[in-house]
């Protein structure tokens, strides 16, 4: 197969550290590479190089070849990459112009383009802005935008992260298709299942070496993806914490209001978790916003321990914004760029528990440190972390609040097998207490069997089943529910 473009010997430091060290690795003419290895072991480093982008401040050594013309990018947080006050339709015209033809040649290639990503409806989404995706649709309109591009490399970071079933064999489907087009296709994941259906070649990184290379079935041979463990039945909870009465949400666009939630009515107990699984797209990530008061256009009500909570964030007490936290899917754009990790999350403590500095650094260090962040990596800027390292700590800020209700938006997705079990097994301590209340918001049944006591699932803005966990995923009913539990639990 032709080559396209590669890294030789590639060395990247960062303050006399060396975060990628001695990398190559060749992107070939129709060929998927997968690059695999736990947070932090350089598979973006690796990836960004093929753009020429590097953290500020690196020292580079090596070779980068790239072909004529762009390189595609799929980041693992799309957000990052739209413009959030454009419309979708916007943002992809101006790219399919790039290509030339005229409005409606234009506009054929957008609608195509999202069609190939597999956007269900793509009129609807080109309407709206990127906000008012979730994070799974804009995962697929970054995608859009790379096929509108015409690159002849296409660098996927976690493709998967954040989506259902469904549309992850979709997705699955799609990345063929481009390399069957004679594209050459890199790919960055921890899925493992994924990397098997796809890659022709696999190369392994850990602390920033490639330390195994080769086919996919004598790479990935002996690597067994983690099995689901079986739900637990409900335990007992404490008195109503949280609830919905009558939630009815809608995004505005240029045509006027479009409904995204109807009339949810949900509950969540003291200690209880109540995990909202669904396709992408379905409403789960508005219903949370609703919650933490980050959407205000919704009609019905909101109650913390019976009280009604003001709609918009801003509207809130210290009280109400420190009872109710969100942790979102995109750990990086949540965080300060120019600001050490550490100073963020120990803020969190001062400005809404009244902590003193010096007991909120204490109390952000030990909470850090039990998600395996220790004082070195957590002095450190946003970008000097994986994303797997930023996630923990998005957690670690949310719990320095004190919530009594912790809402977790697919904070599991694209870690590793140790990042995912560090954080499902914090949470499940957490809960121990009986004092702290979760809405998990997810698309994987493994993880929401771990930790609900509750599943709801929603499809086109409305809630079509809800039960015990131990019972919907043991025994599914609903036609929707056997699609998004069972089909994750086979095998």
């Amino acid at each position: 197969m032709t080559l396209v473009a590669e890294v030789r010997d590639l060395r990247v430091e960062i303050g006399g550290r060396a975060i990628m060290d001695g990398v190559s690795l060749a992107a070939r003419e129709g060929r998927i590479t997968a690059v695999i290895g736990p947070s932090g072991s350089g598979k973006t480093t690796t990836g960004l190089a093929f753009l020429g982008e590097y953290p500020a401040g690196a020292f580079v050594d090596g070779e980068v070849r790239t072909p004529e013309g762009p390189v595609g990018y799929v980041p693992q947080h799309p957000a990052s990459v739209l413009n959030p006050a454009r419309r979708v339709g916007a943002l992809l015209t101006d790219v399919a112009a790039r290509q030339g033809g005229d409005r409606i040649e234009r506009r054929r290639r957008v609608e195509e383009a999202l069609r190939l990503a597999q956007l269900p409806d793509p009129q609807a989404v080109l309407r709206r802005f990127p906000h008012q995706l979730s994070g799974g649709q804009q995962q697929r309109v970054v995608l859009a935008q790379a096929l509108l591009l015409g690159a002849r490399v296409i660098v996927a970071d976690e493709p998967t992260t954040g989506q259902d079933v469904l549309t992850k064999q979709s997705i699955v489907a799609e990345l063929a298709a481009v390399a069957a087009q004679g594209v050459a296709v890199i790919l960055l994941s921890h899925d493992l299942d994924v990397v098997r259906e796809l890659a022709d070649e696999v190369v392994v990184m850990r602390a920033g070496k490639v330390v195994d290379r080769g086919p996919a079935s004598t790479v990935l041979d002996g690597r067994v993806p983690e099995k689901p463990r079986v739900a637990r039945p409900p335990r007992p909870c404490g008195p109503k914490r949280l609830e919905t009465r009558n939630l009815t949400a809608r995004h505005r666009t240029a045509q006027g209001a479009t409904e995204v939630l109807s009339d949810i009515e949900v509950s969540l107990g003291a200690g209880e978790c109540l995990a909202l699984v669904g396709r992408s797209g379905s409403g789960k990530t508005t219903l949370g916003r609703c919650l933490a008061g980050l959407h205000r256009g919704y009609e019905g009500t909101v109650l913390l321990d019976g009280m009604p909570l003001p709609r918009s964030l801003r509207s809130r007490t210290r009280a109400e914004l420190a009872a109710v936290q969100y942790v979102f899917q995109d750990a990086k754009a949540a965080f300060d760029e120019h600001r050490p990790v550490l100073d963020q999350v120990a803020r969190t403590a001062v400005r809404l528990r009244g902590a003193a500095p010096g007991e909120a650094r204490r109390t952000a260090l030990n909470t850090l440190g039990d998600f395996g962040l220790g004082e070195s990596l957590a002095g450190r800027r946003p970008g000097e972390l994986s994303g797997g390292e930023l996630q923990r700590a998005a957690l670690a800020r949310a719990l320095l609040a004190g919530p009594h209700v912790l809402i977790c938006d697919e904070i599991t997705s694209g870690l590793d097998p140790t990042a995912r079990t560090t954080i499902l097994d914090a949470l499940g301590r957490l809960r121990e207490s009986d004092e702290l209340s979760l809405v998990f918001i997810t698309h994987d049944p493994a993880a929401a069997g771990v930790l609900a006591d509750r599943i709801a699932v929603l499809d086109a803005g409305r809630i079509v089943e809800a039960g015990p966990a131990d019972q919907l995923i043991g025994m599914p009913q609903h036609t929707i529910t056997k699609e998004l539990l069972s089909a994750s639990l086979k095998g």
